[in-house]
């Protein structure tokens, strides 16, 4: 009876995952149709594969296929660090930044644009990084302090403090540098317009690395999910899931906010919606989430180019109207957990 249950879970979650993929498919397919001049699916990859139609050939894979790449990467790294942080903070609301993660490379790529001549994006990549590092642990320094450690409750009031703080030197960068508020504010706000390969180039290598961290602590969030005191029981190391797990998370948050900027929510809508799908099983979850990701930010993309042509509503903002939602839905139905 047992192994005729995990057989039916088993083959219920591989649907799930292949429905994902085929979603991902889907969406990447109207990525690339979808703008000033819309292209049938058809167009699109005989632009892709063929390029007999050069005029089409030129805006896919010039403008729309770099766009949809650094989604796909950005939207996965987001929410597989959405994953990680609620798993090792034992927080169904913790996500980049509320931790207050993307908040600091923020700041970094803010300092850079207002005292170091940063003007580029591929310019704002090293920045955002070493802004996310600096944060997570600065964090995670401050809830070490006190009895009982880095608590879930204590990373979370951390990430919310430092958020805060950091919040205060950007209204204070922006109020003495009214020059540097015009650029800050196009990357800020959280977009994909005008990615290129080279941003793409820059930040893969770091989304791999992150995912390889991630991807190695999934069975040792599921022992933390039982509590502390079960997962030593376990044989596992918690230090070692929270640092591992910690930089991984930072890694791909800084990775995603450097290629696209601070985009909300999507870090913290995806690991629930895969948990919906595909249980509580971390290995599972997190798979769920690279594919839901890219889903999440691409459509949110998707729909902002569609709804007020030929203006575009950024990336950021659409994903803020789904996260925002799904946030109100989490503290009603469970509260603020601990």
């Amino acid at each position: 009876m047992q192994s005729d249950t995990a057989s039916r879970t088993r083959l219920t979650r591989v649907v799930w995952i292949a429905l994902a993929a085929v979603a991902l498919l889907l969406t990447v397919t109207f990525s690339l149709a979808v703008g000033s001049r819309p292209l049938s699916p058809g167009e699109v990859w005989q632009a892709l594969l063929t390029g007999s139609d050069p005029a089409a050939a030129q805006v896919i894979r010039d403008m729309r296929l770099p766009r949809t790449l650094v989604g796909v990467m950005v939207g996965a790294g987001l929410g597989l660090a959405g994953v990680v942080l609620q798993g090792i903070t034992r927080n169904p609301i913790a996500e980049p930044g509320i931790l207050g993660i993307g908040q600091g490379a923020a700041v970094a790529v803010l300092l850079a644009i207002a005292f170091g001549g940063v003007h580029t994006l591929a310019g704002y990549v090293w920045f955002a990084f070493v802004g996310a590092g600096l944060a997570s642990v600065a964090v995670y320094a401050i809830a070490m302090h006190g009895r009982g450690g880095a608590t879930p409750v204590k990373l979370a009031l951390a990430g919310a403090a430092l958020g805060a703080l950091l919040a205060s030197v950007t209204a204070a960068v922006l109020t003495t540098r009214s020059a540097t508020l015009d650029q800050f504010r196009f990357w800020q706000i959280g977009s994909l317009v005008d990615r290129n390969l080279e941003i793409a180039a820059q930040v893969w290598p770091f989304l791999l690395v992150g995912v390889v961290l991630s991807l190695s602590v999934a069975r040792g969030l599921d022992a933390l999910a039982l509590g502390e005191d079960m997962a030593r029981g376990l044989g596992q190391n918690i230090a070692a899931i929270r640092v591992t797990g910690g930089l991984g998370a930072t890694v791909l948050t800084g990775a995603g906010v450097a290629a696209a900027g601070p985009i909300a929510f999507v870090g913290l809508a995806v690991p629930h919606i895969a948990r919906a799908l595909v249980g509580t099983a971390h290995r599972w979850v997190m798979a769920m989430s690279l594919l839901l990701g890219p889903v999440v930010l691409l459509g949110s993309d998707v729909i902002g180019r569609m709804l007020f042509r030929p203006a575009e509503i950024p990336a950021g903002v659409m994903t803020a109207l789904i996260g925002v939602p799904v946030l109100v839905f989490l503290v009603r139905r469970k509260g603020v957990a601990a």
